[in-house]
């Protein structure tokens, strides 16, 4: 079975591509390279002994899509990965967010229909609850406006997969998860933003080995213990896993419903301090960091309730927060040279 995985050299991605080549799958990624580079596929063939096919272009380009889908016509499923994703980057610009998040999903969309592909894992985010009313947060919270027009972008595109599964044969599973960090224990891939990051792990791997001067802590004036914010952090390679089995889920027609929806994390907060914190433990040394302004988009705090995803997909994290910084650290070692 050949499966398509759109942004499939970036961080999640990439680690998916793993899992399903892992389960002797056929995997076709076509990337941009926006925010990833070729080398990753290297560390995938590292891994599973496998190098995927890789195609390059965006999905933006709706005659490019539909070729894509005419030179792989054994494509059975779509991974759905592909977009812009940082938070403050989408504040600033709002516009090039929505036109290539929402353009590039709906010209899938429309390649998967023009040639009968009719299986799609979704790479949603608990962005699209806002600062929920309830913690811990589960699948039948209210959606709100999210606090930033990257999570707009994902709030949009569930609505458009949910109305194009109402009107044809498309059968798909959203996958709204929390924070995803760490790396693959080999250290062959892992988290690589280009330019400055704007997720806290990698800007904390980068401060410690020197890249950075030091980490900015946006805000400790929350409404939580630390007064630092509070996310539910999850090992990616447990992400990646889940993306596996919900697409085994569709394959296999155990889905209960067309489209289904599940949270993934790992059911506890954490704040941006206790990440720190943990990160020193495992590392053995101090991290250089400043309290500076809140960041416009960010909420104060979010935890998932995982109960359907564990009792429905029969999938649950494993890997503790300590793991997961030491997998990032072994990983920014490695790129350094010292691993």
């Amino acid at each position: 079975m050949k499966i398509l995985v759109t942004g499939g050299t970036g961080y999640i991605g990439s680690h998916t591509v793993v899992e399903l080549q892992q389960e002797g799958l056929d995997v076709v990624i076509v990337d941009n390279l926006s925010n990833s580079t070729k080398d990753v596929i290297y560390g995938i063939e590292k891994i599973t002994g496998t190098r995927p096919v890789l195609e390059v272009f965006d999905l933006c380009d709706i005659n490019l899509t539909r070729q894509l889908f005419q030179k792989h016509p054994d494509i059975r499923a779509v991974v759905h990965f592909a977009a812009y994703k940082s938070v403050g980057e989408s504040v600033k610009e709002p516009l090039r967010y929505y036109h290539n998040n929402i353009l590039s999903s709906i010209n899938l969309l429309k390649g998967m229909m023009d040639s009968g592909v009719d299986h799609l894992v979704f790479s949603s985010s608990c962005t699209v609850y806002g600062q929920p009313d309830k913690l811990p947060v589960t699948e039948e919270a209210p959606l709100k406006r999210p606090e930033s027009p990257y999570g707009n972008t994902k709030k949009v595109m569930e609505d458009i997969i949910s109305d194009t599964v109402s009107s044809s044969g498309l059968k798909a599973i959203l996958l709204r998860y929390f924070n995803p960090i760490g790396a693959h224990e080999s250290a062959e891939i892992g988290e690589s933003p280009t330019g400055i990051p704007d997720n806290l792990v990698p800007y904390i791997t980068q401060t410690a080995i020197g890249k950075r001067d030091h980490l900015r802590v946006f805000g400790d004036d929350y409404d939580t213990p630390d007064g630092t914010p509070i996310r539910d952090y999850i090992h990616v390679v447990d992400l990646a896993k889940a993306h596996v089995v919900a697409l085994k889920r569709l394959v296999d027609k155990k889905n209960k419903k067309d489209c289904e929806v599940f949270n993934l994390g790992t059911g506890r907060g954490y704040s941006v301090l206790e990440a720190i914190k943990a990160f020193e433990k495992v590392s053995g040394g101090k991290l250089n960091y400043k309290i500076v302004d809140r960041r416009p988009g960010d909420i104060v705090k979010v935890w998932a309730d995982t109960k359907l995803a564990n009792r429905e997909l029969g999938w649950k994290s494993g890997k503790g927060l300590e793991v997961m910084m030491r997998t990032a650290w072994n990983w920014e070692l490695k790129l350094a040279g010292k691993f």
